[in-house]
């Protein structure tokens, strides 16, 4: 038995030492992205920095959140900032109409733009940025927004087209406010990070008392 005991621990550690170097070699090699995403599922924190290892935007800074599945089409145009958080969203670079309009009318167009997203930036769910727009630093997208112009510094924008419905100062002390008085805030209080798995049954315990019993 101990010897079967020793053997199977020798296999497992030879599996862990070969699904490492799997894993480096797919992180390593751009034209095994699918695979990497596939096998590996990042965190959106990982999958900027895959991102950032492979110089695929023009340029990133630093703590970006990015979900695998938001869908950037022109990634060489798109510059972004410190602390830029995208969830399942859309950033287009180039007219998808220009191939049509080039055939039809027997031109040579073109139509491609940049999309700059400053430092501090929340783009939500289902949000479009149409190409050749800025955005913030210090602003919030609001989800299934379709922005057509660019977003001035520090506010939140939201709907189609996207217009400005408050300042990001203003949201944030109404944020306070609600989690001042929430029977959960002495939890929020001492969570560590945005996820804090310690307190997470808690929390959600807490939450769907407040929701469905109060």
């Amino acid at each position: 038995m101990w010897v079967f005991l020793k053997v199977k621990k020798f296999k497992l550690n030879d599996r862990l030492v070969e699904m490492k170097i799997l894993k480096k070699i797919l992180y390593k090699n751009i034209k095994y992205k699918n695979w990497y995403l596939k096998l590996y599922k990042p965190s959106p924190t990982q999958y900027a920095e895959y991102l950032k290892h492979h110089n695929i935007l023009y340029s990133m800074g630093s703590d970006c959140y990015i979900l695998p599945s938001a869908n950037i089409t022109d990634p060489s145009y798109v510059r972004m900032g410190n602390n830029v958080m995208l969830s399942e969203c859309t950033l287009l670079g180039h007219d998808g109409s220009i191939r049509m309009l080039n055939i039809a009318y027997n031109k040579r167009l073109d139509r491609v733009g940049k999309t700059d997203i400053k430092d501090n930036v929340f783009i939500g769910h289902g949000a479009i940025v149409m190409p050749n727009i800025s955005i913030g630093p210090n602003a919030i997208i609001g989800a299934g927004s379709i922005v057509t112009k660019d977003v001035a510094e520090g506010v939140v924008v939201v709907g189609n087209p996207a217009k400005e419905v408050c300042k990001v100062d203003d949201l944030v002390t109404k944020l306070q406010n609600y989690t001042d008085t929430v029977p959960w805030s002495e939890l929020i209080r001492n969570r560590q990070g945005a996820f804090d798995k310690k307190i997470e049954t808690e929390l959600k315990k807490q939450r769907t008392q407040y929701f469905y019993n109060s």
